[in-house]
């Protein structure tokens, strides 16, 4: 780009130094309300439409002059740009998560620096946010606002394929390189914007992330790239333009719900209001703010743009993590601010700017070092996380294989004094090694096991020899259901005997109970589908969670559980019914680690004097676990130095299975259902 005053008329590509400073004003509203107001502002819509506006002005001045686009150089150049900076930032990330993060905490870390060193952060946060299991989805990320950068690395992957492939079809009518381009972002604008109105409306949360909901805001940069060089407003009417773009970019955080509302409709005001200031931009008026835009102050920080949006959301994630809070004061904002500025500055001069003054220089030798640049910071900061990853899982398996069964009783430590336990034994499982602590039986349902009912796909499994085991038992119900199914699967390891689940987060087996789960807004079809698959292959016994335990309200009943009863009983199916296990304010499992805190929760605080389940006594076999979740009338974080619960509310896996002998002592002495011999 050739460098120009800012408020020359348009005829072909240049810098623009208003656009600058617009970058200067998005990335001051992105740190500010991060910082202080904790909400989004619409300033990353302001940069996407941006970066998708200059990609397309360069790439099409091109393909419409016959210029070869030379992507492999554009890539190169491009990437050996942004990814260097952000390797940095990443290992920076690493490092500060290792001294100010908990251990539960670094899987996620692991797995999120490489969905955003390879530009799918975006991805892997959108199927947290409906994953009833990610267990960390609401705990805040230092690397979460890589979502848009992946976003905007997909496009840059995305956008100029779209552009050559026009180009090519086009090479020998290059007049209508710009039309048939503008028809091709057009079609993208309205598709994607349709989309994103409806899956806003529908999984907002999902929709946020979503690379096709954001697709639009880039077209409509490009759409205004292509039609730039055709729009002269008057002064008068560049002027209002512009003042009443950059007003509302200023604002559209504090009047639209960004978080909550986005990417629908609604982020149509900033997209919108950029477009605003880049045409007025486009005129000779003094009167817009382009001169503003362009002043020193407003362009100051466009250097260091991309390096502070980088650094300063991990400086103030781990801020509030060192701090122990989860808001900043002023004058604690203020030192992330500075702290942020400080540390972009020498990211930016130190790394960044480097680079990019190394690939200005033409030759293929400059694309082959960028390339080689690129894939050396993939390698180090790969390296660096499956490094630390493999040598905690490795601590992690020596620890288990060195575990001595007496040295982890679990719950057989309440049938015998504590002191008998080893007290000097590492806690397991080990705070690495949670997202294993779910259990699960086997493969897919199949054959004659396999439901009918779509809505069924995707929750029923079964034991490898579910097909011909003398014994089957169902399981049905949430997550609850599949940890305090444990001991039974357990049970069924070393007998003639089969467990099928069916497990919907968030859906138990109560009829009437609402949807806690992040992709059904109602359970009652999955739970009558789920019953008439029991009616369907009639197993020996069904085996499912009767009651409600929570933090702060009174155990009780599951809505609607009778009607389930009742439909077990008219197919002539038994059942086994569990008591739910008690859940808690806090983090019970991270309790366990700070040896410096309490974590005895009296019984009565969160579980029903009485078992509610007992009133149905008559009509199922009722199994209540308490006795070994909370001896002597106290709940404790971990018995038999094996953690009870992997959060506030989910049995251990590990300690679950401890329960499978009093398990089989309670079926044993109930003589309604009979369990095959070991």
């Amino acid at each position: 780009m050739t460098t120009t005053q800012s408020t020359a008329p348009a005829t072909g590509l240049r810098h623009r130094n208003d656009i600058d400073g617009l970058r200067t004003v998005a990335i001051v509203l992105v740190v500010i309300y991060h910082v202080w107001l904790g909400r989004v502002s619409g300033g990353v819509d302001v940069f996407l439409m941006i970066s998708a506006f200059l990609l397309t002005a360069s790439l099409t001045r091109r393909a419409a002059e016959g210029t070869p686009l030379a992507l492999g150089a554009f890539w190169s150049r491009r990437f050996r740009r942004l990814v260097p900076a952000a390797a940095v930032t990443m290992l920076g990330i690493l490092a500060a998560a290792l001294a100010f993060m908990p251990p539960t905490q670094w899987p996620r870390i692991w797995s999120e620096t490489l969905a955003s060193l390879f530009y799918v952060e975006n991805w892997h946060l959108a199927l947290a946010e409906v994953d009833y299991y990610a267990r960390d989805s609401a705990e805040t990320s230092p690397l979460q606002h890589f979502w848009s950068l992946s976003v905007q690395g997909q496009v840059f992957l995305l956008w100029p394929v779209l552009i050559a492939l026009v180009a090519v079809a086009l090479r020998t009518r290059r007049h209508l390189v710009r039309p048939v381009l503008g028809a091709v972002f057009a079609g993208i604008f309205i598709s994607s914007l349709w989309f994103s109105i409806t899956e806003t409306r529908d999984a907002q949360a999902f929709a946020y992330f979503d690379t096709r909901t954001r697709l639009w805001e880039f077209a409509a940069g490009s759409l205004v790239a292509l039609a730039l060089p055709h729009l002269r407003p008057t002064r008068l009417v560049g002027a209002i333009l512009g003042w009443a773009g950059l007003v509302g970019i200023v604002l559209c955080g504090i009047v639209l719900d960004v978080r909550g509302g986005f990417p629908g409709h609604l982020a149509l005001w900033p997209v919108l209001c950029t477009a605003a200031v880049i045409v007025s931009g486009n005129t000779p008026s003094r009167l817009g703010p382009a001169r503003l835009l362009s002043s020193r102050p407003l362009t100051v920080l466009t250097p260091d743009a991309y390096a502070l949006y980088l650094v300063h959301w991990p400086i103030l994630v781990f801020w509030m993590a060192a701090a122990d809070t989860d808001r900043v004061g002023p004058l604690s904002g203020l030192a992330v601010v500075a702290l942020s500025l400080v540390a972009a500055r020498l990211l930016s001069r130190g790394v960044e700017q480097p680079l990019m003054r190394g690939s200005a220089r033409p030759g293929r030798g400059a694309a082959l070092r960028g390339i080689a640049l690129v894939a050396a910071s993939v390698v180090v900061v790969a390296g660096a996380t499956g490094g630390w990853r493999w040598i905690e899982q490795t601590r992690t398996q020596q620890l288990a294989n060195a575990a001595a069964d007496a040295d982890y009783p679990g719950a057989a430590q309440v049938e015998v004094p504590f002191e008998i336990a080893s007290a000097d034994v590492p806690l397991l499982p080990a705070p690495t090694a949670l997202d294993g602590e779910w259990e699960a039986v086997g493969p897919a349902c199949a054959g004659a096991l396999a439901p009918s009912a779509s809505i069924l796909d995707g929750t029923c499994n079964q034991s490898p020899d579910a097909d011909i085991a003398a014994m089957r038992i169902l399981v049905i119900g949430d997550s609850h259901a599949q940890q305090l199914a444990a001991p039974l699967i357990a049970l069924s390891e070393d007998r003639d005997l089969a467990v099928i689940t069916l497990l919907q987060g968030g859906c138990t087996v109560g009829v009437l109970e609402e949807s806690r789960s992040g992709s059904m807004d109602s359970c009652e079809p999955w739970v009558r589908a789920a019953l008439q698959y029991a009616a369907e292959i009639r197993p020996d016994a069904v085996y499912t969670v009767l009651t409600r335990a929570d933090a702060e309200q009174p155990e009780r009943l599951l809505h609607g559980v009778d009607q389930a009863i009742d439909a077990f009983a008219e197919a002539d199916i038994p059942v086994i019914g569990i008591r739910d296990n008690p859940r808690f304010s806090f983090d019970m499992y991270a309790c366990a680690l700070d040896e410096s805190r309490s974590c005895d929760v009296a019984r009565d605080d969160v579980l029903a004097p009485e078992n509610p389940a007992a009133a149905l006594s008559d009509a199922v076999t009722v199994v209540d676990f308490t006795p070994w979740l909370c001896p002597w009338d106290v709940c404790h974080a971990a018995i038999g130095n094996i953690a009870v619960y992997i959060d506030d509310n989910h049995l251990s896996r590990s300690y679950a299975r401890t329960l499978a002998p009093f398990l089989d002592e309670i079926l044993t002495e109930s003589h309604r259902v009979a369990l095959p011999s070991a």
